[in-house]
């Protein structure tokens, strides 16, 4: 397990570490230092979103067909191409880059997890070591996002513009083009591999196929709903919690964003730790801790977490405080913290490695749709109403989850994990 850990957990730290310096000045770049008004800001932040939808289904089939590893290397290149093109404030390149960045960010959640998932497969490494390595990932993923908040804030400082944390994501892209192709070895889906390389460039046949398994198991499809909830509420967030603490500000207050985004980073690190003490004392307390056990101990926290994340949307929308709405805000980063782990065991256990880059991408085209629809319309007044249609969205996703996936598992038999 520690060559895998280590081979996974250095290329998820620089790519992770690329994308979490953009973070905190997004939002800032479009509407301060290139003025553009807030509802273009969101068109986009659409713009994204439905670049992410459209080619996550075709993102997801060719990881599992051509290869998750060359996917991954793609992503380093759209992505930089993403950065080149958000420095310059001209409308048609800067939507060419959010298009890229949609189309990265589609690779960056399905195929970087599909290439983990199916090498511990193929190692024969049980549940509890792919628990280990997740959850050490999402701690290394807060603490890369903890110091890309302070590194870009300083940045920002010193340059004094808000370009330059993109600046500095290209050139650790590229580092990640680099590891990535020293120290992957490829894998893929059942079925995939150069020998059907240009059969059937959109794979529709192996796009059905992967439909038909998830409108066929009820519990894929909670799976789905809780990805479409909590993702789109996370990526919701991305947008909002700049204004949403700005406007509860004191007049002229200028907030300290890049630590600011650091501590909500920190709070994820510490739902992540939280997570870890859960499984290991889960581990040390179980007779074995097999699929089943593991499957209904990550449903318990997924529904958890979900309704977590419900109730400080609530709070953050019913206090007009600045501090109130930051707490409630760390509360969520903490649900983000245990949520990834915890969706990748799921996942892990209920999704067959033949389509799983194809399903988990699959997936996000809900997610992406009802981000776009929010913020087409979440933008201004209707902040408050897009938190809340997210707190609502969240509470029904946990009792659905407690409904279909924790009573259920443990009478359900769990498919059995490829080799």
């Amino acid at each position: 397990m520690s060559k895998l850990a280590r081979q996974y957990l250095t290329v998820y730290a620089v790519v992770m570490g690329a994308d979490w310096l953009q973070g905190p000045y997004v939002y800032s770049l479009y509407k301060e230092e290139y003025a553009f008004p807030e509802r273009l800001v969101a068109v986009f932040f659409v713009t994204g979103f439905l670049s992410a939808g459209l080619t996550a289904p075709l993102i997801g089939v060719w990881a599992d067909q051509h290869g998750r590893k060359r996917l991954c290397l793609a992503f380093c290149i759209t992505y930089t191409l993403a950065c080149v093109c958000i420095l310059f404030p001209s409308l048609p390149i800067l939507f060419l880059g959010r298009v890229l960045g949609g189309v990265s960010t589609s690779i960056l959640y399905s195929a970087f997890e599909s290439w983990l998932i199916s090498s511990a497969n193929s190692l024969s490494l049980p549940p509890s070591d792919l628990s280990t390595i997740l959850g050490r990932a999402t701690l290394v993923n807060a603490i890369v996002a903890t110091a890309a908040g302070v590194v870009s804030n300083e940045l920002v400082e010193t340059t004094g513009t808000f370009s330059s944390p993109f600046i500095a994501s290209g050139l650790i892209l590229a580092l990640g083009w680099v590891v990535i192709s020293g120290s992957w070895t490829e894998n893929y889906g059942r079925g995939g591999g150069s020998a059907t390389i240009g059969s059937d460039i959109f794979q529709v046949k192996r796009l059905g196929l992967a439909w038909k398994t998830v409108s066929n198991d009820m519990r894929l499809l909670v799976l789905g709903l809780t990805q479409t909830c909590f993702e789109g509420s996370m990526y919701l967030f991305v947008f909002l919690w700049v204004p949403f603490l700005q406007e509860a500000a004191a007049e002229g207050a200028t907030l300290p964003l890049g630590y600011i985004f650091s501590s909500f980073m920190v709070s994820m690190m510490i739902g992540s730790i939280f997570y870890n003490a859960i499984t290991a004392y889960h581990l040390s307390h179980s007779s074995g801790a097999d699929s089943g056990d593991s499957l209904t101990l990550h449903a318990k926290l997924s529904s958890l977490i979900c309704a977590a994340s419900a109730l400080s949307f609530a709070v953050s929308i019913y206090s007009e405080h600045e501090h109130v709405r930051f707490w409630a805000f760390c509360v969520f980063e903490a649900c983000v913290g245990m949520y990834y782990p915890v969706q990748g065991m799921l996942r892990g256990t209920l999704i067959s490695d033949e389509h799983r880059a194809t399903l988990s991408s699959l997936f996000r085209v809900p997610l992406n749709i009802f981000v776009v629809v929010s913020l087409l319309t979440g933008v201004s007044s209707a902040r408050h109403m897009v938190l809340a249609a997210s707190a609502l969205m969240l509470l029904f996703s946990s009792l659905m989850t407690g409904a279909v996936l924790v009573s259920p598992s443990r009478e359900s038999p769990v498919p059995p994990r490829p080799a």
